[in-house]
């Protein structure tokens, strides 16, 4: 891509940039011993003097022998957090109700309600995040909808609580909010940049994108309510943000709205695939991909232009997440739950209203602990597929609601976000080298 060969090798995650008759011998030299590769390179490179060909086939052999090239696959086993029973973060939907009427919100046609959760409800859902967090000091409370600031009071005293108690709990509340914007105010800016670590802003690019979804309850533009909001919020935000939307099959040209975003000053960005059912006509198919992709590398191309960042493109190449992660995922229906107004637990937000993954309630706790097992024990381990996907120990089996809603299965594989992802992650890579020259 964008005239580098990169080299992945997929079990050690070590990432290789190399001309193309370097990456032609690791090829030949992963299934041969070194002097039947050094044969097959002469034969196919005649121009190439054997020293040469030699030299390069001895570094590889280098790279190899510190488990840089041909790494066999780790023999390691996630931890069971299901089994531990801890508890590290809560996704509070604090109102179902929503002040907008987006067409393709999964939430609004899994609620179906107007709830709001009452203080009491939040507060016992603080008290069982505590409960069940063990040694963990770090907790995570991310304030969720609907449109949370409908129930703006609510939020506010939850912190406030949750700041009473963590000195004693030996606990550190982290909190982020996701919010439409609609009723964004000086109060709620100045309570987000000393409270709140991440902010999530819902917008999805140009005027005619925006509004093609993200309509008002009486089916009007919500670009002009939500834009200067944003604007002001983000030139005064202490703290991370995102500027976060969505693209479908009615703008696959869906770089011109990130382009939009970043010319409205915004330079934290992400844009998602939208996923819903495949009788929607502005689902996703397969035959979208390649312009999909072309969107994508030509994303990345232009960030090695100007400055901004993209969520799906920060990769930390020389850390990044642990093992543990990258085998076992993000942790929802273990480490990671989501209560709903009344205090049910799920999984996470994307099964919130599925009758068949309601967990328990944060007064009684997990009251189906089959239910956390099974999402607790999936990994890439258990997917058939992901054994031999190169991407594997980045994707980590991918999202269980994805799988679940495409397959009927949180172990199935939802293939066309399989494919985005990948090609996500290759573009990822390239900007890693492009930026740093290498």
């Amino acid at each position: 891509m964008g005239g580098f060969n990169i080299v992945i090798d997929c079990n050690s995650g070590s990432i290789h940039a190399c001309d193309e008759l370097t990456s032609e011998l690791i090829a030949l030299r992963e299934v041969n011993d070194a002097e039947r590769a050094l044969v097959l390179a002469s034969e196919r490179f005649p121009d190439i003097s054997n020293t040469e060909l030699r030299e390069i086939i001895t570094e590889i052999d280098e790279l190899a022998a510190n488990g840089q090239l041909f790494a066999p696959p780790s023999d390691f086993e996630p931890k069971r957090s299901g089994e531990s029973q801890i508890v590290k973060a809560l996704c509070l939907n604090i109102s179902h109700a929503c002040n907008l009427r987006c067409s393709y919100c999964f939430a609004s046609k899994a609620t179906n309600d107007n709830a709001l959760m009452s203080f009491g409800v939040g507060k016992a859902a603080l008290d069982f995040l505590v409960a069940n967090s063990g040694s963990r000091r770090n907790l995570e409370v991310d304030f969720f909808g609907g449109e949370p600031l409908l129930n703006w009071d609510v939020v506010k005293q939850l912190v406030a609580y949750a700041r009473s108690i963590e000195l004693a709990a030996k606990k550190n509340f982290r909190f982020t909010l996701t919010t439409n914007g609609v009723l964004l105010d000086e109060d709620v800016e100045n309570f987000a940049n000393r409270e709140f670590t991440n902010v999530v802003l819902s917008l999805d690019g140009r005027r005619e994108t925006h509004d093609r979804f993200r309509k008002t309850v009486s089916g009007e533009s919500s670009y002009d309510t939500v834009v200067p909001k944003f604007r002001q919020f983000v030139k005064n935000r202490v703290g991370g943000y995102y500027i976060r939307g969505t693209y479908t099959r009615e703008n696959l040209d869906f770089l011109s709205d990130i382009l939009k975003m970043r010319e409205l000053g915004f330079e934290h960005l992400s844009i998602e695939p939208v996923v819903c059912s495949d009788d929607e006509p502005y689902a996703l198919r397969e035959s979208d991909l390649p312009v999909i992709f072309e969107q994508y590398e030509k994303l990345a191309e232009e960030m090695t232009k100007r400055e901004f960042t993209f969520y799906h493109y920060n990769l930390d190449l020389e850390n990044g997440p642990c093992l543990h992660k990258r085998v076992a995922g993000c942790g929802s229906g273990s480490e990671y739950l989501a209560v709903t107004p009344d205090g049910t637990l799920y999984p996470c937000h994307q099964f919130v209203g599925d009758p068949k993954f309601a967990m328990g309630d944060v007064f009684t706790g997990v009251t189906k602990p089959e239910i956390r097992a099974g999402f607790a024990n999936r990994s890439i381990l258990t997917m058939p597929e992901c054994k031999t996907c190169w991407a594997r120990l980045w994707c980590a089996g991918g999202c269980a609601a994805n799988s679940y809603h495409a397959t009927g299965n949180i172990d199935g594989t939802y293939k066309l976000g399989c494919e985005l992802f990948k090609k996500r992650l290759e573009c990822a890579i390239f900007l890693k080298f492009a930026v740093n020259g290498e």
